[in-house]
């Protein structure tokens, strides 16, 4: 009775169109990042290089298009304030912009603005461990900002 059941739930599951993402078929063979030092230029390219079809160039002479991060910005603001007239949660804003040319002038994706956001609550008690969790969600907000960039890079026509 298990089994028939285990199976009956495994064929719902393949009828309802179910699959994984799998790798990025990005519709250029070759990307140079511009910006590649920085962590997100690096997060960047190893999600391209592990997941997708496309080869990292070292140059922008070697790439078919290039991809120009134009901005990135962090920002903390109150989001709330407790009866003691104390911060009690923030809003945390992660930004960046960018585009994606050939390298010869014709721009393949005008400039993108991503903006992600995140709440955190505040205490006096815990400055250490909420200084942490605000580094974490920033480091979130980045991969997040990057699997972002290479879905919109899945929907370019050259």
């Amino acid at each position: 009775m298990k089994k028939i059941l285990i199976l009956g739930l495994l064929l719902m599951l393949g009828a309802c169109g179910f699959q994984l993402r799998g790798a990025a078929q990005l519709p250029f063979r070759s990307l140079y990042v511009d910006g590649g030092g920085s962590a997100l230029g690096v997060d960047l390219q190893r999600a391209l290089r592990y997941g997708s079809n496309v080869k990292i160039a070292a140059t922008p002479g070697e790439a078919q298009a290039v991809l120009q991060v134009l901005g990135e910005s962090r920002e903390k603001r109150i989001l709330s304030i407790g009866s003691s007239g104390r911060v009690s949660e923030y809003v945390l804003f992660y930004r960046l912009s960018f585009r994606l040319h050939d390298g010869k002038g014709k721009e393949l994706m005008p400039a993108q603005l991503l903006e992600l956001k995140r709440d955190i609550s505040f205490s006096d008690a815990q400055v250490l461990a909420k200084e942490q969790e605000e580094a974490m969600l920033y480091r979130d907000m980045q991969n997040d900002a990057v699997q972002q960039i290479i879905r919109r890079l899945n929907t370019v026509k050259i």
